[in-house]
């Protein structure tokens, strides 16, 4: 009956998805949904995106080991990201007719820095989207008893998402997402209500979580501890501002107060409602403690999924599977359109013809989407095993020590110059490499912070020193922030 009430509801998924993709005309369509997205929608895509496997099953793992403090990164980091990219970038970039992140690369700095920025935002989509596969996996095997396999679950999931998010692009993501948040915020409460009675009430859910020091947040005061706190905050909060699928949201939208306001108020929620997981294992402990020391021990991922199974009645269970699914449907659609429609736009434009029509470069772009949803469908099976949250926050190591310092400087810095970037890139990027290779030094000190601070370094002295690369592009828009 719960497999059964899952495939259906996959079904409507992909219904509502289909139904969206009836507006997709053109490549904006595709990309940007037209830019014709109220501010509500704006809010409900940045918080369904944000909001997928690793905050359900891989966070509270994460808390139930290490308390607040052990997850900082995912998610204090990446709440902060929206609120910050809401603050400080959407205005500035949604005044500009651009199409991908990528785009202001190449109007502020040229070809060359575009190519390299667009190669390193995908790669870092790897990572993140196999999250969600990974999850949509084992979210089959344990509704089939074991007998669909994990990889096998990983096939159907991509399945599932990809047939709405190739035909519909960013107007089916958008769609699903409305429908995919509502499922996940009144699923995840009403499992949260059930969860605290049968616990005794939430006053001992909190209290033991208390006394188990899980709402520790600060660091010791040790300069190892301090740092290594700091280098995790910044690695999603940063990491994650210059990445497509943030960068079509703000597009996305109808109105530059919707760009600005709706990212923030989806960031705020995104941390708030991250506790509702976290309060779920928590309750774990106290309803069923000898089970979740067990699995604490051997996979603290399915403390939340074993509790539903085998505590709770059939309804909650179809609530808790359906809220899963959202989040991680709705995560994974939008993971999977940014970096084909990067791919498209802005690498593989270096070797097609000026004069290609729209339709073509629709037609491209949904080609993109077919290659890269096989590509992450093999990874994902090739790491099977490794933690849902390890997979996400090491994904956004490379935009933070890559493309980062690019994008700031150049919106906020008028000497930022191509020289500066390529020196951004390559210190960035190098140093990163350098610290992750050697083991004294990344015991030392976080690698994606040395990779950050090596960037801004290779930024202000490649900018200030004689001019050997200059930007041979010559811009077709105003770039804002830089008269």
């Amino acid at each position: 009956m719960l497999l059964f009430m899952v495939i259906a509801y996959l079904f409507v998924t992909i219904g509502i998805g289909l139904w969206a993709a009836q507006r997709v005309k053109n490549t904006a369509d595709f990309a940007i949904a037209g830019r014709h997205l109220p501010m509500y929608m704006i809010i409900t895509t940045t918080f369904a995106t944000w909001f997928g496997s690793e905050i359900v099953l891989g966070v509270p793992a994460k808390f139930i080991e290490g308390g607040l403090k052990a997850v900082v990164e995912d998610p204090f980091g990446a709440g902060m990201c929206l609120i910050l990219v809401g603050l400080f970038f959407a205005a500035k970039l949604y005044r500009m007719t651009l199409l991908t992140i990528s785009d202001y690369y190449r109007e502020r700095y040229g070809r060359a820095v575009e190519v390299i920025c667009s190669l390193i935002i995908m790669l870092s989509y790897l990572g993140w989207v196999s999250a969600q596969v990974t999850a949509l996996g084992l979210v089959f095997n344990l509704l089939s008893g074991g007998a669909v396999s994990i990889p096998m679950g990983m096939a159907i999931g991509v399945l599932s998402i990809l047939v709405y998010t190739l035909w519909g692009g960013m107007w089916s993501v958008a769609v699903t997402d409305f429908i995919q948040m509502i499922i996940l915020v009144v699923g995840l409460v009403v499992l949260a209500w059930f969860a605290s009675d049968m616990a005794g009430g939430a006053g001992k859910v909190i209290e033991l979580a208390t006394s188990r020091d899980l709402f520790q947040f600060w660091p010791e005061p040790t300069w190892h501890e301090i740092i290594f706190f700091f280098g995790a905050a910044i690695t999603m909060m940063l990491g994650s501002i210059p990445q497509q699928d943030v960068f079509q949201r703000v597009m996305s939208a109808n109105t530059e107060r919707a760009a600005t306001h709706g990212t923030v108020i989806g960031g705020t929620a995104y941390i708030f409602f991250a506790f509702v997981p976290m309060f779920l294992v928590a309750s774990a402990l106290l309803i069923m403690p000898q089970e979740t020391a067990e699995l604490l021990k051997d996979d603290p991922q399915k403390v939340l999924p074993t509790l539903v199974m085998d505590k709770m009645p059939l309804v909650m269970q179809v609530l808790f599977f359906g809220a899963l699914l959202s989040a991680i449907k709705s995560c994974a659609s939008a993971t999977l359109l940014a970096p084909s429609v990067t791919f498209t736009e802005n690498i593989w434009r270096q070797f097609r013809p000026e004069k290609i029509s729209d339709r073509e470069n629709l037609l491209a772009m949904r080609i993109s989407v077919l290659v890269f949803a096989v590509g992450v469908l093999a990874y994902s099976i090739k790491m099977e095993g490794t933690p849902i949250y390890e997979l996400v926050s090491s994904a956004y190591q490379v935009p933070l020590v890559g493309a980062f310092v690019p994008l700031v400087f150049g919106l906020y810095w008028k000497r930022a110059n191509t020289q500066g970037a390529l020196c951004a890139v390559a210190l960035g990027i190098g140093v990163w490499l350098v610290f992750m290779v050697t083991p004294a030094l990344h015991e030392a000190f976080p690698q994606q912070l040395a990779g950050l601070l090596a960037a801004m370094v290779g930024m202000v002295a490649g900018s200030l020193a004689p001019q050997v690369v200059r930007n041979s592009h010559a811009p077709h828009h105003r770039v804002v922030g830089v008269e």
